[in-house]
């Protein structure tokens, strides 16, 4: 029994099935795209710089494997304000980005410290 069908038609047909299917896979993995992570600026625009670091004395980590995350300058009611250090358990695959002052064209901005992905 011959088919319905020709050949060059069932040939057609795959290829416009093919064709959609890469179609819909190209528009599934371009949602895909992660956007690098662009620098957290909190606060205003301060003028003036911060001052430098102060000493903190670090004591015994209460937990095994926990991290030290480093005091800061942050600021409020617009001087600077030192924000003491703190233990922390670090989170698998990530690694703490510190708080640090950014000097721009316009002031100083301060970026959050963060747990970044390894």
């Amino acid at each position: 029994m011959q088919s319905l069908v020709s050949q060059p038609a069932r040939r057609l047909a795959w290829r416009r099935h093919a064709a959609a299917a890469s179609l819909v896979a190209l528009v599934a993995l371009t949602g895909c795209v992660v956007a690098p992570v662009q620098p957290r600026f909190v606060g205003e625009v301060v003028r003036v710089a911060p001052p430098p670091a102060q000493v903190e004395l670090i004591g015994v980590a209460p937990t095994p494997g926990d991290v030290w995350i480093s005091g800061y300058w942050g600021w409020a009611g617009g001087q600077h304000v030192w924000v003491g250090g703190r233990w922390e358990t670090p989170r698998a695959g990530y690694y703490w980005e510190p708080h640090v002052w950014v000097h721009t064209g316009i002031g100083w901005h301060l970026r959050e410290g963060h747990w970044a992905r390894r």
